[in-house]
């Protein structure tokens, strides 16, 4: 259970520290969703994730829609115990216009000031409307706006280079970089959201786009050249890193940590619930799979009605079965809320 998890967080630590002790001028930043639906995740709302997140040490990380899954309050708790940078300049309080969170950071590294800018799906902008007391950004045009705000903020100041953190999705990446004013200076996004493997960045209006897919089989690297005098990009080389035992030593400290967690939750959930003559496939989720028709189907029992529609992204993974424990269940439809019919 969550081998992949334990295998998979530690070959990505490995790279990273593979990296981090062979070259000097290194960011390692994350586009969202750091919490991913995992058991272990879900289990312990997100603090098992914080506590692994601290050991990656990432330089700054941007919200994403999962981080909102256990909660606005839990993730303002969440966000207290991490050691990293969390931006995001959505979300306010209507009655005063307060952040919730720092809308930027700004990294030094080497004497080189990078200005990182967070910006968050509206899939989850619609989800913190029903809160009431929440503000959000609505559209790519008023993240443009925000963007601007803050960049025309440190138009005094020696801003070397400027990156977008974005969850918003690659389509609305594109869109919201043409409508960057090249005043503002931004160099670069790193998007998330839509999981687009991209094997060289997307150029919309000067800035490269790029994107790492999802999951820690890979991890995006920018080797970037950057002229300090015009601060802007003169060079780079983008390239879609797959994590392998090949270049990706295991991280054993982040093991033992992720070890007392996985442990637990072992136990709890390695009960067989059933056995079925075969494995049920989801392949895809933006089409009807079998084991979306199972799941719906045995909602559809559960509830008495005629007629389930189940959205395919829902379920979050690529098969289950043929032996089937709680476990398994739960991490590929993590979901608690009560089923009611309409």
């Amino acid at each position: 259970m969550d081998e992949k998890l334990v295998g998979g967080v530690s070959r990505l630590s490995g790279y990273i520290n593979k990296v981090r002790n062979e070259e000097k001028k290194v960011i390692y930043a994350i586009s969202g969703d750091m919490f991913r639906g995992s058991l272990i995740d879900s289990e312990f709302q997100g603090i098992s994730t914080i506590e692994i997140m601290n050991l990656l040490a990432p330089d700054v990380v941007t919200l994403g829609n999962h981080e909102i899954d256990y909660g606005l309050a839990h993730l303002l708790f969440l966000e207290k115990c991490a050691t990293f940078p969390i931006i995001n300049a959505n979300m306010h309080l209507k009655h005063n216009g307060a952040r919730l969170f720092n809308s930027h950071y700004i990294k030094e590294i080497d004497g080189m000031r990078v200005l990182f800018i967070g910006i968050l799906t509206e899939i989850v902008l619609a989800m913190t409307k029903s809160l009431g007391f929440i503000g959000t950004l609505v559209d790519i045009e008023d993240a443009a706006k925000e963007v601007g705000k803050i960049c025309d903020a440190y138009r005094d100041v020696d801003i070397d280079f400027t990156v977008l953190l974005t969850h918003i999705g690659f389509d609305e990446d594109k869109k919201l970089a043409a409508k960057l004013d090249p005043a503002w200076g931004v160099d670069l996004i790193i998007g998330g959201h839509s999981h687009t493997y991209l094997t060289e960045p997307c150029v919309v209006e000067g800035i490269p786009i790029v994107q790492a897919a999802v999951g820690t089989d890979q991890i995006g690297r920018f080797d970037i050249m950057v002229d300090t005098d015009n601060n802007c990009i003169d060079s780079y080389t983008w390239q879609c890193i797959p994590i392998t035992e090949d270049n990706s030593p295991r991280d054993e400290a982040l093991e033992r940590c992720i070890t007392q967690f996985k442990d637990y939750t072992d136990k709890k959930y390695g009960r067989v619930l059933t056995r079925f003559l075969r494995a049920y496939t989801h392949p895809g989720r933006n089409m009807e799979t079998e084991l979306g028709d199972l799941l719906a189907e045995g909602i559809r029992e559960q509830l008495g009605v005629d007629l389930v529609f189940l959205g395919s992204g829902s379920i979050r993974g690529e098969s289950l079965g043929p032996i089937v424990t709680l476990g398994d269940f739960v991490e590929i439809f993590p979901y608690n809320e009560t089923l009611c019919s309409k």
